[in-house]
């Protein structure tokens, strides 16, 4: 009997204590980023809905039912990656890395779609591992730093750093998929720059990426070698000429700006949206669907939209601020800058000041992988979040 009870007293105090450590870990959490995170992701579902309402005749919520499924796939993913303390991806970084480059390779073997291997299909879900690979070669990349300490002002530091970073690169660009190299460029200078490596050694990688862009874009076709197929040399460098081919190479550019352009201040609205609902625009429910969203809901509907997207950065940033050790700091810059890398080429190439690449909007734009992905760094900023909080306290 009197094991009984304090074996029931030891439960209970065991209940309390876990109730309290779950009412703990909600104050901490980053409730603005929370709610600014909900409402991009509320109005990324809902510009969907409108804009995709036509694209499947006697089906005018296929899209939005599979962005739903996808949002709670990724929500599920967010808390799991909320749970787990970043220091486990600090002491396993190889394997991430590892793990991230085997993924990537993978593709290679499976049969190409639309000229490209980037997908995985494992019957149940079809993804796309060069978009979780934004997110682990972050977490990989910083671990190497965090182990490197006071070695990362080091020259050697910085080579081996974008030597790493340089396969899942080459990997990606080989499916081809240039945009999300790109975005895999910008992580590892972001890394580097988070974790202190010296101005001049980001400074000269950022002139090295020009020389390799223009070597590819200009110089080797013009010389007959050309390293990308003729539709990627044409869609990368119709921005610079955005008039030349409106009815071939630049016909998307061109049918973006005038999707723009016709929203105005308040929209078309859903039915007027012709350049969306007459298929005018292609790929608008991907590539461009901010163009298709200002279209429809015009200026203040896609100024809303940037204004959430500031705040989600803005309190990324202010993680980088707050976490309690180099590697949270350098991962939260990672995602962070990554992410705001995709919004800025995305919204860029549909307004013709960026080269169109096939980077997602996030959040926003339609897809299972980009989705989950995105959440899943939003789950790891709020880690870090709330272990620096309770760190301070």
């Amino acid at each position: 009997m009197v094991d009984y009870a304090s074996n029931t007293r030891a439960a209970a105090r065991a209940r309390r204590r876990e109730a309290a450590d779950v009412a703990s870990l909600v104050r901490r959490l980053d409730w603005i980023l929370i709610g600014s995170v909900a409402g991009v992701v509320g109005y990324g579902l809902w510009a969907v809905a409108g804009i995709t309402r036509h694209d499947v005749p006697g089906d005018p919520h296929y899209y939005l039912t599979r962005q739903i499924v996808f949002v709670v796939m990724g929500v599920v993913c967010l808390v799991a990656a909320l749970l787990v303390d970043p220091q486990l991806y600090r002491r396993k970084w190889r394997l991430i890395f590892g793990g991230q480059a085997f993924l990537i390779a993978v593709v290679f073997l499976t049969s190409a779609t639309r000229g490209s291997k980037r997908w995985l299909d494992l019957g149940f879900f079809r993804f796309q591992p060069s978009e979780f690979g934004k997110v682990l070669l972050v977490l990989a990349l910083a671990g190497f730093l965090a182990e490197r300490g006071r070695s990362v002002p080091e020259v050697r530091t910085t080579l081996t750093t974008v030597g790493l970073g340089s396969i899942p690169i080459f990997l990606v660009f080989l499916q081809p998929d240039f945009g999300t190299a790109l975005v895999y460029c910008a992580a590892v200078g972001a890394v580097l720059f988070v974790a202190g490596a010296p101005w001049t050694h980001v400074g000269a990688l950022l002139g090295v990426a020009i020389t390799l862009a223009v070597l590819i874009l200009g110089v080797l076709p013009g010389a007959g070698l050309p390293l990308l197929k003729d539709y990627q040399q044409k869609r990368l460098t119709g921005f610079l000429h955005p008039t030349s081919d409106p009815g071939g190479s630049t016909y998307s550019i061109t049918q973006s700006k005038n999707a723009i352009g016709a929203g105005q201040l308040r929209g078309r609205g859903v039915d007027n949206a012709t350049q969306t609902t007459l298929n005018f625009l292609p790929e608008h429910h991907t590539d461009f669907v901010f163009a298709s969203l200002a279209e429809e809901r015009g200026f203040l509907g896609a100024a809303l939209l940037l204004m959430l997207y500031l705040l989600v950065v803005w309190r990324g940033f202010r993680i980088v601020a707050l976490a309690r050790d180099p590697f949270s700091a350098i991962v939260a810059g990672g995602l962070v800058f990554a992410l705001l890398f995709q919004i800025f080429v995305n919204v860029g190439m549909t307004m013709g000041i960026a080269p169109i690449t096939g980077i997602p909007l996030p959040f926003v734009s339609v897809g299972g992988s980009s989705m989950i992905s995105n959440l899943i760094a939003v789950g790891l900023l709020l880690a870090i979040h709330v272990r620096a909080r309770g760190a301070r306290r």
